[in-house]
């Protein structure tokens, strides 16, 4: 397989693992703004980013976008949908950045989690992990203020204890923790004033990360 090792679900392979999945599908790359597929279209391939990233969104029966992840290298995209073939997307995924992604069809995915047990575990435990990150996010939505479901975000976002970026929209962000884009501006502003972040255009920067972390408690 191209390009670097990254985090998320090729973490959890060994080489052997990585080998099989890189022997399978095609490598595509998607320019910013991009569909990946569609939220109702029907779901035969599952994606594995190279390089770049993505956002999964679901619109509201108002019309309105829910963010429900961003994935980056290493992650797998739409892995549901490929484990039962027939079946309809239940979010659209758009590329944010540039990306590079392995196109992998779902008899493929098969053959390889069916050769390699490691890699069906990987997928298992990366549903489970989804699964308790969903539970927690619907528990902080409702029990956090919009500032500290912010903090939260930019707490997993920044990972290292060196802190880190998170390269969203304000809109973007909104999605992600259940918010309107102007409860987010002020929350930022907030942030911003306490030293915790800085502000960019479409970029968010981590400045304290020991200070955001005792914030978002």
């Amino acid at each position: 397989m191209t390009g670097p090792v990254a985090g998320g679900f090729l973490a959890s392979l060994g080489p052997a693992e990585r080998t099989a999945l890189g022997a399978v599908g095609h490598e595509r790359a998607y320019r910013r703004g991009e569909r990946l597929f569609h939220e109702g279209e029907r779901a035969d391939v599952v994606y594995l980013v190279v390089a770049g990233r993505a956002r999964v969104y679901t619109a509201t029966s108002e019309g309105n976008e829910v963010t429900l992840s961003v994935r980056g290298p290493g992650d797998l995209i739409g892995e549901m949908g490929a484990l039962d073939p027939g079946s309809t997307r239940s979010a659209t995924a758009v590329v944010l950045d540039p990306l590079r992604c392995r196109v992998i069809r779902a008899p493929e995915l098969m053959a390889v989690l069916e050769a390699h047990p490691r890699v069906a575990l990987g997928v298992l435990r990366l549903l489970i992990g989804r699964l308790r990150e969903s539970d927690r996010r619907r528990t902080e939505f409702g029990s956090y203020a919009t500032t500290r479901r912010l903090a939260r975000l930019l707490v997993d976002a920044a990972g290292d204890p060196g802190g880190g970026e998170l390269a969203l929209s304000q809109q973007e962000m909104a999605g992600l923790i259940g918010a309107s884009r102007e409860s987010v501006a002020r929350a930022l502003a907030e942030l911003r004033d306490r030293g915790l972040v800085a502000t960019g255009r479409r970029a968010v920067t981590v400045r304290d990360p020991d200070g955001l972390r005792r914030f978002a408690g």
